[in-house]
């Protein structure tokens, strides 16, 4: 169990998230869970443009509101999911973080956060910060499938363990324990200066619309639909400011020269 208030979730400035994603307070329902989820992934980018620039200030609530709604810009899995949790907990849905393996074949670190959500007697892996993969909830229900954008994704259960399964790719893979804090700011250190980590050293940001993923690793930006066509393109440094705002980002000037000279 979880230490009532560890999460400080009324550091969270709820109204102003609202504006930003486009929704009203709804009292708690699936649907109403659906929307607010396709609305936070549809308007919020995963990125991790401060951990490239060395720059990142945390994970705590009031950090996190600061820069996802005052700045109105993006940040990866604890930034996402922690800021979710919240407000759906401050609307009065029952959350539980926990933690998961990415890439569970390879396999990757269990180091990604996600939340489960109990809404209407049920409950749903809702997660907003799988780097903008998934937008809608999936039913904790084995064999379930959902479609995600375009791009089917199901989920299995194997004992106390959760598989999310895109196509024949096992992506994620997580049990029912609660986490806390602690554990993802341990998490969060690891993620952001480990040199074997995924985020330090390059650009890693991605948006998801309906039919359309778009994804800028590095100086590589791949623009993949949901009917199998995909296009990838080199990002120039002058071109960096332009592809940075079409995908959500506006950057200080000292912001976008700084990354520049490390892209």
């Amino acid at each position: 169990m979880t230490t009532p208030g560890e999460w400080e979730i009324d550091a969270v400035d709820l109204d102003g998230y609202l504006a930003r994603i486009g929704q009203q307070r709804r009292p708690p329902s699936a649907e109403a869970l659906r929307d607010l989820m396709r609305a936070h992934v549809r308007t919020i980018p995963f990125e991790n443009v401060d951990v490239v620039l060395e720059q990142h200030q945390g994970i705590s609530l009031d950090v996190v509101g600061a820069k996802l709604v005052g700045r109105q810009r993006g940040g990866y899995c604890y930034e996402h999911n922690g800021l979710f949790a919240a407000v759906l907990e401050r609307l009065g849905y029952t959350v539980h973080r926990l933690a998961a393996r990415v890439q569970p074949r390879r396999p990757g670190p269990y180091t990604h956060m996600t939340l489960v959500v109990d809404v209407d007697g049920r409950q749903f892996l809702a997660d907003v910060g799988y780097g903008a993969g998934i937008l809608d909830p999936m039913p904790l229900v084995d064999g379930h499938e959902v479609d995600q954008a375009g791009w089917p994704h199901r989920i299995v259960r194997n004992g106390p363990w959760w598989t999310l399964r895109k196509g024949d790719e096992d992506i994620l893979e997580f049990r029912l324990d609660e986490m806390h804090r602690i554990d993802y700011e341990v998490y969060h250190h690891y993620t952001s200066t480990h040199p074997k980590s995924p985020f330090t050293g390059r650009l890693v940001i991605m948006t998801l619309e309906p039919g359309v993923s778009r994804r800028l690793l590095g100086r590589e930006l791949t623009v993949e639909k949901a009917d199998g066509t995909s296009e990838t393109s080199t990002v120039a440094p002058d071109e960096l400011d332009a592809t940075l705002k079409d995908l959500g980002i506006e950057l200080t000037p000292d912001e976008l020269d700084r990354l520049k000279t490390v892209y």
